[in-house]
């Protein structure tokens, strides 16, 4: 088995090379997924998550209003910390679950946003790294996913920089132009991986 960590700024397109890797046959293990899943309504990640931060950031339904804790964690960087604190072990210990079900000769892709910031590098065969120039980040954020400009640098300035990112990678897939270009270089890469695995 071939533990790959992926990795990408917010807005980099970490998330379409995850979909298309997956697509090509790789075991994607998706830590935003996850991240959700630990903190459903009834589980005990939800309980304490209100219990640091309140019933405010819960929704009338008692699921969790994550724009609103969004809001109050990427403007206090001890507050995100304290959630972090909370979520991040309960998604390693899902991940690890789901992990141990891929076989001896798959390539298990761990989609990690925050792989970086949490030095997790080590704990993988190879890390990737989807980059995109902060720019064309900015870019996608506002027009894709319709976030406020001030929301979408405060969000940016919350992660890794893009050096720093760059500074782990062990493969890097340039997402910084249209997707017609992401295909060959996914192509190229799962070959890469396939080959890698196989040793």
């Amino acid at each position: 088995m071939l533990r790959v960590g992926l990795t990408g700024g917010i807005g980099a397109g970490k998330s379409e090379v995850s979909r298309r890797l997956a697509a090509l046959g790789a075991v994607v293990v998706d830590a935003d997924l996850i991240a959700r899943e630990v903190v459903a309504p009834g589980t005990d990640g939800l309980a304490a998550v209100v219990a640091e931060f309140g019933t405010d950031v819960l929704l009338l339904d008692g699921a969790l209003d994550r724009p609103k804790l969004g809001s109050i964690v990427f403007a206090d960087p001890a507050r995100l910390a304290a959630l972090n604190a909370i979520v991040h072990p309960l998604v390693g210990h899902r991940s690890a679950e789901l992990a141990a079900q891929a076989g001896p000769d798959d390539v298990v892709v761990h989609d990690v946003p925050l792989l970086t910031e949490n030095k997790l590098s080590s704990r993988y065969d190879l890390v990737v790294v989807v980059d995109a120039a902060d720019a064309t980040r900015l870019e996608r954020l506002v027009r894709l996913r319709g976030m406020a400009e001030d929301e979408a640098r405060a969000r940016m300035a919350a992660q890794a920089t893009r050096e720093e990112r760059l500074a782990i990678a062990d493969l890097v897939i340039d997402n910084d132009g249209p997707l017609e270009r992401l295909e060959p270089q996914l192509r190229t890469l799962w070959a890469e991986l396939r080959l890698r695995a196989a040793r």
